[in-house]
């Protein structure tokens, strides 16, 4: 994401990280202007805790599977099969971007992507240290008790604990075994919930203006876990999360994801395709894209060589794409 630093009046995004995995750039020149807001590089946390799964599901003695009683209803448990894949901005390959995220099998599952502000490189600062520390502190504190399993809380410790100077987006998403979802997001990381080939549940960005989103940082101006956007919902054995950073949402509608869910039914698979389109998307300057639908909505105009022409803004917004796709699975 290219977003601007927040100072004053703009905001800064904060992303933390944990254990790093190995990620893919892809990156596109189109002529949607880009974001100058500090941006998160796409690194890929995947810290999973190996943290003892509750056994409470089984009886020990009797060997028979127990049941939870949610709403009068009983229901199995529930937990987390995840697909994430990774590709950096075309220009940001050898440092692996600035976007960053874990995933891990504590109680449910928690699922998070942070994504570091860009504009942060003009202060020659590295945009992506602060996502990548945000996002390992955000690991570490899952079990802790403080926590108590509520991801705004997740997102308050793993920001105080970030000492790197930056900013960037993040979402935290958190499976409680009995089907509960816990969503808190501060900026434009996005989730959505598909239920039968149906979105059923969608976050909302939060942007000071047009590309310049909410953000975690390091200075005293930016926003905090108080400004997150928290959600909770009831999800079911077959439901599909499909989590990511601004830059699969900005390149990839809907009906796009929700078509490309219903032909993957493997969960890496889908988070692989799902980040090639959007790459795919970003590289197409001629691509009628979300983002500049926005960009249109809000006012912004085409490069003169374009506007002369009489041609209307459109493209694809190049940036580091980050996806995770997990499905909702019995624990039995």
């Amino acid at each position: 994401m290219a977003t601007p630093i927040f100072k004053a009046s703009v905001p800064h995004s904060n992303p933390l990280l944990h254990s790093l995995l190995p990620l893919l750039w892809t990156g596109t020149v189109n002529s949607v202007p880009k974001k100058n807001n500090l941006l998160l590089l796409p690194l890929r946390a995947s810290s999973e805790l190996n943290s003892l799964r509750s056994r409470s599901l089984w009886d020990l003695n009797s060997g028979y599977v127990l049941m939870k009683r949610i709403n009068g209803i009983c229901r199995s448990e529930v937990s987390l099969c995840v697909g994430s894949h990774l590709i950096p901005h075309p220009n940001k390959v050898e440092k692996g971007g600035e976007d960053a995220f874990f995933t891990s099998s504590y109680s449910g599952g928690v699922l998070a992507i942070a994504d570091g502000v860009s504009g942060w490189a003009e202060e020659d600062v590295d945009p992506a240290l602060f996502s990548r520390e945000l996002i390992a502190n955000a690991s570490g504190f899952v079990p802790d008790e403080e926590v108590n399993y509520d991801p705004q809380v997740l997102i308050r410790k793993a920001h105080a604990a970030t000492s790197s100077i930056g900013s960037a987006t993040v979402i935290v998403a958190m499976l409680e075994r009995n089907g509960t979802l816990k969503i808190a997001n501060v900026g434009d990381c996005g989730l959505k919930l598909i239920r039968e080939g149906q979105i059923i549940f969608s976050t909302t960005p939060q942007e000071h203006y047009f590309d310049c989103p909410y953000q975690l940082s390091s200075e005293t101006v930016g926003q905090t876990y108080l400004d997150a956007m928290v959600s909770s919902l009831e999800a079911i054995e077959g439901d599909i999360i499909v989590m990511g950073s601004d830059g699969l949402f900005d390149n990839v509608f809907d009906h796009e994801i929700v078509s490309t869910i219903g032909q993957h039914r493997n969960v890496s698979d889908a988070a692989k395709v799902l980040a090639n389109l959007a790459r795919v998307h970003s590289l197409d300057s001629s691509y009628d894209s979300p983002y500049a639908l926005e960009a249109r909505s809000k006012g912004i105009e085409p490069p003169w060589w374009k506007k002369i022409i009489g041609m209307q803004l459109t493209g694809g917004k190049l940036d580091d794409i980050t996806v995770i796709v997990a499905q909702i699975v019995s624990s039995l």
